[in-house]
């Protein structure tokens, strides 16, 4: 003889038959909250708020992940169309329950001792938080969102990539990248750091001559080489023939500088770039150049003080 299993919503009914487990289910809407801090807000023993956690987990209404020492539980935000149809009918019974009222208000006190523990660690760290964050995120971190810029079809021209470091930060938020350099041993480096990704791709050439095709490129980066350069005019000309109309071209160098030790030792032809000069060859290349900003100094560097500046095809 076949056994009819009995139909799920029975066991959906099961589970929001107890008021503890539909208390828990609206405090955790749209918010984690702890095991302790259940307890907390319940004010119930943790064996008897865990049991309930644990019906509910096994039931598909809640999730939980651990974070750090403890576990942490959210209710579930895509229920199957029964359960949600069922628990917005429990949930509407539930609003005018004055034991979910204090729920809320204990929940609230909660969050703001949250954020009173995170506020206490930032006045206690306050001076060595750059350090932290680097150490955690990277020194780097503070420029990341400015890679929400990039459009994932975009083409982008890291011109003198070096050792691709650029190319290999920017390749998974765009269509394409295409480093180019005219150091065969640089170019070694970069796709070694690149390896696997493969929509890098570096060509060897010179930034005078570039080996792209015409109006391919919506982003273009010259990255502190056009000081390297005997003419720099002749790339930023270049720069502008490869980019697609509307493309832009962003320019990071050295401001003027006095730093006669760079052009002995490390082969600089040029001191840097003012505001004037770099507005003029922007504009002779056939670009319409943005703002030229100096840039904040790094405490670490020991360089020249560098600027960005940013030109448009028309």
């Amino acid at each position: 003889m076949n056994t009819i299993a009995p139909p799920a919503i029975l066991d959906r009914l099961g589970t929001l038959g107890d008021p503890t487990r539909c208390r828990l289910l609206m405090l955790l809407e749209g918010q984690e909250f702890s095991v302790s801090e259940c307890c907390h807000v319940l004010q119930m023993p943790q064996p008897t708020v865990s049991r309930h956690l644990k019906q509910l987990a096994d039931g598909g209404w809640v999730s939980a992940r651990t974070r750090g020492t403890s576990r942490h539980y959210a209710a579930v935000q895509e229920l199957p169309r029964d359960a949600a149809a069922l628990w917005r009918v429990v949930r509407a019974e539930l609003l005018d329950d004055p034991r979910v009222a204090e729920d809320a208000e204990r929940a609230r006190a909660v969050l703001t001792q949250r954020e009173d523990r995170s506020r206490a660690f930032f006045s206690e760290t306050a001076d060595r938080w750059d350090e932290i964050r680097a150490d955690l995120y990277g020194v780097r971190a503070d420029v990341l969102p400015l890679l929400g810029l990039i459009e994932p079809h975009w083409h982008v021209a890291d011109l003198g990539t070096g050792t691709g470091l650029f190319a290999a930060t920017v390749a998974p938020h765009a269509g394409r990248v295409i480093g180019v350099d005219r150091s065969a041993e640089m170019l070694e480096a970069a796709q070694a750091r690149c390896e696997g990704m493969d929509h890098i791709e570096f060509r060897e050439g010179h930034l005078e001559a570039l080996p792209l095709d015409d109006s391919t490129i919506d982003l273009a980066v010259l990255s502190l080489v056009l000081h390297y350069l005997v003419d720099p005019r002749l790339a930023l000309r270049e720069a502008a023939r490869i980019l697609a109309p509307g493309g832009r071209l962003i320019v990071v160098d050295a401001r003027a500088h006095d730093r006669a030790e760079l052009v002995d030792e490390m082969g600089h032809q040029w001191p840097g770039f003012d505001a004037d000069r770099m507005t003029l060859w922007l504009t002779e290349a056939g670009l319409e150049p943005g703002p030229w900003q100096p840039l904040a100094p790094d405490p670490e560097g020991r360089g020249p003080l560098l600027f960005v500046q940013t030109a448009r095809r028309r």
